[in-house]
């Protein structure tokens, strides 16, 4: 177990390198952040002063060192658009995008799994055909459009959620503030956070009924009926534990998705998360912000691929003989 965990992480180390140093050459090429920061009246000479004090002026190899220098102490320099540092702009929108993406993984991983294992077990139910129905609508519509017909049916006619924004707040640091603790908070909070877990709802509840009726076909799950074994036992102590090994493969790199993906979802609502600084960014050619994002994205990848691989080796322990 241990030489795995150390194997993963040099592993880890080497993924999150690799990304720093394409994110900060693509974006090096994206466009020149001094057209953002100056005027049109600015001149070349005035032009050339900020970009000398930027450090642009330098070979994109030098840049890049000074840039992993700075990483390695938790540096992650000064935006070029808000003239603050990357670290506290991040600190302040990190609790908005991590509490919609805990809340739409929630929804997505429990719906998911108990709507599949229904499915599985009701395979010709009528109810399980709409399900299945439902989820070819979920898979397919677009994040941003499922969010418009939400904000159509539930805020534009009938008027019971707000259509954007994040309301509700009550501080808990100087960084960090919640919603959950407050009926606005969840009624701001709700809307997009089915949006953003309603693809990966459907996609878990497809898998898990997939997986489930895969295994019920298994000879072991005939004998334990042909044994007289109560039901539930066979098929949420047996049956439901050998379907989890595929899917948590998939669940682990859909929470990583959740947040890496929810610039969508927090652009269609308003919603103050790094996303939606992300996406201004962008826009604006904010290096420090946007290589700083893509890092902290790629850590949470290499992140949740570590404990997917340790909540293998628990569940199923053949696999810790195989990765050793």
């Amino acid at each position: 177990m241990i030489a795995l965990v150390i194997r993963r992480l040099l592993q880890s180390l080497a993924v999150m390198l690799v990304v720093s140093l394409l994110a900060f050459v693509m974006f090096r090429y994206a466009g020149d952040p001094v057209n953002q920061m100056v005027g049109a009246e600015t001149t070349a000479a005035e032009r050339q002063a900020v970009r000398e004090s930027l450090g642009l002026d330098q070979p994109t190899l030098v840049q890049f060192a000074r840039y992993v220098g700075r990483v390695v102490t938790l540096d992650f320099g000064v935006s070029y658009q808000f003239r603050q540092p990357v670290t506290k702009l991040l600190a302040e929108r990190l609790s908005a995008t991590l509490e919609l993406s805990f809340v739409a993984a929630l929804i997505s991983l429990f719906a998911g799994i108990v709507l599949g294992v229904y499915s599985a077990l009701n395979p010709r139910g009528r109810i399980s055909s709409l399900l299945q129905s439902v989820s070819l609508v979920g898979v397919s519509l677009p994040t941003f459009l499922i969010g418009i017909l939400l904000i159509y049916i539930f805020s534009v006619s009938l008027g019971w959620l707000p259509a954007f924004g994040r309301n509700g707040l009550i501080p808990v640091t100087e960084n960090w503030s919640t919603g959950l603790l407050t009926i606005e908070g969840w009624k701001s909070l709700l809307l997009p956070a089915v949006t953003l877990g309603l693809f990966q709802m459907t996609l878990i509840m497809r898998l898990v009924r997939s997986e489930m009726l895969e295994v019920l076909r298994t000879d072991f799950i005939k004998f334990g009926v042909a044994r007289g074994l109560p039901r539930a036992r066979l098929y949420f102590r047996h049956a439901l534990k050998n379907t989890l090994v595929p899917v948590i493969t998939v669940v682990g790199l859909q929470i990583g998705s959740i947040i890496a993906f929810s610039i969508i979802t927090e652009t269609v609502f308003q919603w103050p998360g790094m996303g939606l600084l992300f996406l201004q960014a962008v826009q604006n050619v904010d290096i420090p912000i946007i290589s700083t994002y893509l890092l902290l994205i790629a850590l949470l990848f290499v992140t949740v691929n570590l404990i997917v691989d340790l909540i293998y080796n628990f569940i199923d322990p053949r696999l810790k003989d195989a990765a050793s």
